[in-house]
Parts: structure tokens; sequence; C-alpha cells
């Protein structure tokens, strides 16, 4: 049985679809769940609906213990809900980051302490842990969405020590970019500063206007993970992510070769 956060529209919608059509179970969990009734019309018996804000603790562990009442245990569980906080670092208010924060982070950690206990009970289960190929360092003004998830992927790494010896698992999904509607449905804008007009400017032409390949394209390599019995801690989700992921690795790796004297002057 899947149990799938953020499961409305993007990647956890896409997640959702290939489970069901896999002849898996499926609890859907999001904000609003009215985007799924076509999928509940073609898998009544299959498929259940969970009203959910990640950022409520309390409702995270009652919804968890909803799913596993539903259909009697839990097998894969995909920690995707998040939205993005698109600004400069200076322009985000402090309402803002907390805002993103307790879904991009600290939603996922309690979706995360609701279901551990269900998952070393079981003595199996796997964790989906959905970050992003950005995770490893920040980018003008997708700052703090990086954070968030660079905050989930550490811990997360650390999870995967704690619930080892149960027979657990947990994957970190570095995913590249898919036309999941996060920078549109899925966005808070900063008030723009007009110190940042020229970047600004830079950045748009930099992106451009490709959406990235539909979240359905990433579905598969998530389906074959989740049914590994050794599956990785860590995988980059995109061919072309990959390539940029092992630039940014290799270019840090020269950095810290570069500035090794100053390195080794301190003995710590």
């Amino acid at each position: 049985m899947w149990f799938i956060t953020g499961a409305s529209r993007g990647l956890g919608r896409a997640f959702a679809e290939a489970a069901l059509a896999a002849g898996d179970q499926v609890v859907a969990a999001a904000r609003n769940v009215q985007p799924l009734e076509d999928l509940v019309q073609r898998y009544p018996d299959d498929l259940v609906r969970l009203p959910l804000d990640v950022s409520d603790r309390t409702a995270v562990f009652e919804g968890v213990d909803r799913a596993v009442a539903a259909f009697g245990r839990l097998d894969v569980v995909v920690n995707n809900a998040g939205a993005m906080l698109l600004g400069m670092v200076e322009e985000a208010t402090e309402e803002q980051l907390r805002a993103h924060f307790d879904v991009n982070f600290f939603g996922a950690v309690w979706v995360t302490q609701a279901v551990v206990p269900h998952l070393r009970a079981q003595g199996s289960g796997h964790l989906l842990q959905v970050t992003s190929m950005g995770a490893g360092g920040g980018f003008a003004s997708t700052g703090m969405y990086a954070a968030g998830k660079s905050a989930l992927d550490s811990i997360s790494q650390a999870l995967a020590m704690e619930v080892e010896p149960f027979g657990v698992k947990v994957t970190i999904l570095g995913m590249g970019g898919y036309d999941t509607g996060l920078f549109t449905a899925g966005t808070t804008m900063t008030e723009p500063n007009p110190a940042y007009a020229e970047l600004r400017a830079r950045l748009a032409e930099m992106w451009g206007d490709d959406a990235g390949p539909d979240p359905s394209t990433a579905a598969p390599v998530v389906m074959e993970v989740a049914g590994m019995p050794e599956p990785p801690t860590r995988l980059v989700v995109g061919s072309a992510s990959y390539d940029i992921v092992l630039q940014l690795e290799q270019g840090r790796a020269e950095q810290y070769r570069a500035w090794e004297r100053l390195s080794r002057m301190a003995p710590g």
C-alpha cells in the first residue's frame, strides 16, 4: 500500500496513477483532493482520498492512522507535498519563510514521525523523500526552496541509518525539473526589491519558458526504486539533472582542492 502526500497534482498524482495501474492500493493525501475524483471513479476499491494539511502535525498523525486502517499496512510512503517560495533572500518575510518550511520541511518530518512506528512494527517499508536536484546548494531566487529540501535531505540521511536495523528503507529522490505546476499554483512570490531587477531579468532569460517534461515520465523510475529489495539511499531523477548535479559536485570538489592549503592550516 502506498501513502502519498501532495497527490492531487504533479509528481504526487503521477506516482499515484502509476501505483494504481500496477495494481497497488493508494492513500492519496492532499489539501484539496477534489482533482482526484476521476481516479476514484477508475479505482474505487484501491484508492482512498485523504484531505490533509501536512503542516498540521496532529492531523498528520491522525491521517496516517486512517491510512493504515484503510488497507491494513504501509509499504511505500512518498513525502511529496511541497511548495515554492520564489524571491531573493532579503525580500522574504518571516511569515513567508515559516509557512514555507512548515510544508516543505516540517510537514515531511511530521509524516516521517507518524509512519515510522508502523513501519518499524511491520519490520518493513520504504520511505521515498522527495527533495530536489538543487538540494545540495542554493541558487538565486530559489534559495528558500533549496534550503527546505536540503534540510529534508540531511534529516533523511540520518533517518536511513536509524531505521535500517528495523528493515525500513529510505530513498532520497533528488527530482529534476518537471511540469508540476510548482512555479504557478504552488508558488508564493516575495515583494520584488528594485535593487534585484537586473538579476531577475537575467534569471528569466536563463530559464526561458520550458516547464520541463511531464511528471509521468518520472513515475517508472519511482516504481522501480519502490520495488527494489536494496534501493539506493540517494538518487537523482532526471537525465539532464544528473549531468548538472555531477558538474556541480565536481566543481565543489575542485574548489575544495583549490583551497586545501587554508583548510589544512587548522588541525580540526
